[in-house]
């Protein structure tokens, strides 16, 4: 393993709506295996990831620069970001979050583990991700399984039912 230096990366854009952001995947490049880095690049007043969180993995996020908002929770409890700010993300309910960027925008580190499988759930949207094979975030083309369904979609477990 090497020091990757960020600036050595390219940004992948990401634009849907007022969803716009840049990423460049740091732990990925530098080779990590069981932990996930993305370096954030949010225009002003843009937003990132739709609201969400997992039951498989653990999130963080640490303000570089610029100022936002997070909203937390399931009660949607906004909170001010600033540089020097640090987020921790347990999997599970109480961290759902999205975040949106201030009129300054915002650079931000977001740290997670890599586990898999996982869910992820859309509380909003009423929707999951269900992954296998890689996490969310991890290599696509490793995935033995990647869907995003609605959230009150189901079936018997028997076909007789």
């Amino acid at each position: 393993m090497e020091p990757v230096d960020e600036s050595d990366l390219e940004w992948t854009d990401h634009e849907h709506g007022d969803r716009t952001f840049r990423r460049k995947q740091l732990g990925r490049a530098a080779g990590s295996e069981e932990l996930g880095a993305s370096l954030y690049d949010v225009p002003p007043g843009k937003r990132t990831w739709l609201r969400h969180y997992h039951e498989g993995n653990e999130e963080a996020l640490f303000v570089l620069d610029g100022s936002g908002t997070l909203t937390l929770g399931p009660d949607e409890v906004e909170h001010d970001l600033s540089p020097g700010d640090y987020v921790a993300l347990p999997r599970g309910e109480e961290s759902a979050h999205e975040v949106r960027a201030g009129d300054d925008g915002l650079r931000y580190l977001a740290v997670s583990t890599m586990n898999e499988p996982d869910v992820t759930v859309y509380p909003d949207d009423g929707k999951v991700g269900l992954y296998a094979g890689s996490a969310p975030g991890g290599p696509s083309d490793e995935r033995s399984l990647s869907r995003y369904l609605d959230i009150d979609a189901e079936v018997p477990y028997w076909d007789d039912e």
